[in-house]
């Protein structure tokens, strides 16, 4: 089963990313720019062209993630982040009966956790907390080797948690960048790279945040690792200091021997996340 192909779907707020896996490899992926305000048909017309575009006779099932709450027994999103029109789509119906073949949805965080866990970083641990630092703040819990999801798909909402006077959503997402300094997260990582002291100092305070964040985690799962992902996340070597200062304030440091803070960097984890649910929900587990 391990030697069958999987098609890998993520949408991002951003993009339409859909790809064809084989033996852990990316062998064929496409990336589109779509309209997330257009309506919830057009959406599912582009989803099924992706995967068209990438699936073939191999193929023997399907893995998609998107930014949402999802009912993973039903393959049903909802309230999806960014896309507006998808209030309640039951993509899992849509797409086997479409394709005739198994497909496995949940939410973008959550793909991006067994990713780690199959294919990436996380392969040697067993307990594991994956975070997205991106327009806002995702997260997915490994537990025991396997994805943990809660009863409504809403385990690890840790961006919702009280956080000064707002949330960690807030203040670990791309939204404060552009509210409190009236930056994007591209253009201080640019000026960051230049040794810009403001952009320096931005990332320095962001650390801090990031570290308050992973000191919620901590009471809260206790994992062996937290990797961070996302498009904020390559800005890592600037704010990483910090977030170990930070640490240096939790009450258990006995937790910290042994805990680490990884940053992934492969840029295919969105698909072969996506592809990960598959394995995970088959219990297929690869050679590490």
């Amino acid at each position: 089963m391990k030697n069958k192909s999987i098609v890998g779907v993520y949408l991002d707020g951003r993009n339409l990313i859909a790809g064809k896996v084989k033996k852990g490899e990316i062998v064929k992926s496409i990336t589109k720019r779509v309209d997330y305000n257009a309506s919830e048909d057009y959406l599912i017309e582009e989803v099924i062209n992706a995967i068209n575009e990438v699936i073939d006779d191999e193929v023997m099932g399907i893995g998609i993630g998107a930014p949402s709450v999802v009912d993973v027994e039903k393959g049903i999103v909802y309230s999806v982040r960014q896309i507006s029109s998808w209030k309640e789509v039951h993509i899992k119906d849509i797409l086997e009966n479409h394709f005739n073949l198994q497909v496995y949805v949940n939410n973008d965080a959550n793909c991006f956790a067994v990713g780690e866990k199959y294919f990436g970083l996380a392969k040697n641990y067993e307990n594991i907390v994956s975070l997205i630092l991106d327009i806002g703040v995702g997260a997915g819990i490994i537990f025991k080797g396997h994805l943990y999801s809660g009863t409504n798909c809403g385990a690890g909402e840790f961006g919702s948690t009280p956080y000064k006077d707002h949330d960690f959503e807030y203040y670990c997402g791309e939204r404060y960048f552009g509210e409190k300094y009236g930056l994007s997260s591209d253009v201080l990582y640019q000026r960051a790279l230049k040794k810009d002291k403001i952009a320096l100092a931005i990332y320095e305070q962001y650390g801090r945040d990031i570290g308050h964040l992973i000191m919620s985690i901590m009471f809260t799962v206790d994992p062996e690792v937290v990797i961070l992902g996302g498009s904020i996340a390559r800005a890592f070597p600037f704010f990483e200091k910090e977030i170990h200062k930070t640490l240096k304030t939790f009450t258990y440091q006995h937790s910290l021997k042994k805990f680490k803070i990884l940053h992934s960097e492969n840029e295919g984890i969105a698909i072969l996340g996506a592809v990960a649910l598959f394995y995970d929900a088959q219990n297929i587990t690869l050679k590490k």
